[in-house]
């Protein structure tokens, strides 16, 4: 399979890289206070990026799994915090609302997040049930032509600031995951409060979020009962960009590495021109690149919602080798690598994310054993699994 970039794709990246550069990695220390990097998220939104789950009618570029990928690997080598919350406007929340919402509500919140005016959020996690989505308790009673959403979520990321929450829900009580479906409700609705809670490692505030009978309209039920089959496919996509984070980290933190090997002298030589020290370069990258052919290949496996098994695949081992690379990465730095100071640090604590949200690793890798025993078939074996 062709992994080659179109010269489309080398000029996006080459422009993010530059704002990266000039704007991001500067002023990634600042935002491990918990602030919101709205002075990145701008740089972001001139140059087109937050359009790019946005269908060009609404001002967006409309822009595949993979260019997605490639925007966020190259914005993760510089500022967790600022993918975090690019993930937010790029990621599986635009997505549902271009591909779900009805029209009048497209024409409303899409080309704010465009032009990064509109922030989004999406909430899951409640205090009893994360990845057992079928679990959830939040509910949406439809009564007439109202919708009343009753319950809580925790870990919500940006649900303080956020100009509308995409929420996963019950529909009318129905239990299990045919009772799953999605409601929008916008900031000021009466009865919603969120209140940041949790600072996270990598710096950013989570939010505890209380729907205590917030009344909506009933088009903002974009997705009633018996959808929870669309939602998951839905977050494929987000698996595949949670892992493009993951590998923008773990890209950046080797690319530090391999300037402080340059620069840092022991014993009267460059510590790169010790045997160790680039047997640790050579393997942090022998693993960032297998993990890159994995990612692309799950990128452009299914459309706008990538293959399930692909995506899990993807994140599964993106997220560990992040932690992996990274880690070496401080190692390589001696002491100056645990300070806040050092970018390596940084990056190191940003990869714990990638393995605990969006489907934790030990859920998905149950999920990819469970599809080779139960379906693999052993004439063609692995080359049957993998034909695409």
């Amino acid at each position: 399979m062709d992994f080659q970039l179109t010269d489309e794709q080398r000029e996006m990246v080459a422009t993010v890289r530059k704002l990266r550069q000039k704007v991001l990695a500067p002023n990634a220390i600042k935002w491990l206070n918990g602030d919101f990097p709205y002075t990145s998220m701008r740089g972001l939104a001139d140059i087109g990026v937050l359009g790019m789950a946005v269908p060009q009618e609404y001002g967006g570029m409309d822009a595949s799994v993979l260019d997605t990928v490639l925007v966020l690997e190259e914005i993760g080598k510089a500022c967790y915090a600022t993918a975090l919350a690019a993930l937010g406007e790029i990621g599986v929340q635009a997505r549902i609302l271009s591909n779900y919402a009805p029209e009048h509500l497209k024409r409303k919140f899409l080309p704010k997040v465009a032009d990064g005016t509109g922030i989004l959020a999406i909430c899951l996690t409640e205090p009893d049930a994360g990845t057992d989505v079928a679990s959830y308790k939040t509910n949406s009673q439809v009564v007439g032509d109202r919708v009343i959403v009753k319950g809580a979520k925790t870990l919500i990321s940006r649900a303080d600031i956020a100009d509308v929450l995409i929420v996963f829900t019950r529909v009318n009580s129905i239990p299990g995951a045919a009772g799953i479906g999605c409601v929008l409700v916008e900031k000021g609705t009466p009865g919603l409060t969120a209140k940041p809670s949790y600072h996270t490692m990598g710096g950013e505030y989570l939010c505890d979020v209380v729907f205590d009978s917030c009344e909506v309209p009933l088009d903002n039920l974009i997705l009633h009962e018996n959808s929870m089959k669309t939602l998951l496919n839905a977050f494929n996509t987000q698996r595949c960009l949670n892992a493009a984070v993951c590998l923008g980290l773990a890209e950046g933190a080797l690319e530090e590495a391999i300037r402080y090997m340059r620069d840092r002298k022991a014993f009267g030589q460059a510590i790169g021109d010790f045997q160790g020290m680039r047997w640790k370069a050579a393997d942090m990258y022998i693993e960032i690149e297998a993990a890159r052919g994995l990612l692309y290949r799950a990128a452009v496996s299914g459309g706008k919602f990538p293959e399930r098994k692909l995506a899990a695949m993807a994140k599964i081992y993106c997220n560990e080798m992040a932690i992996r690379v990274t880690s070496e990465a401080v190692q390589v730095h001696g002491g100056y690598g645990y300070t806040d100071e050092f970018a390596v640090s940084r990056l190191f604590r940003g990869a714990r994310f990638g393995s605990l949200g969006g489907g934790t690793t030990e859920t998905l890798r149950n999920f990819v054993g469970q599809h080779l025993v139960k379906q693999m078939d052993l004439t063609t074996g692995i080359s049957g699994l993998n034909a695409l």
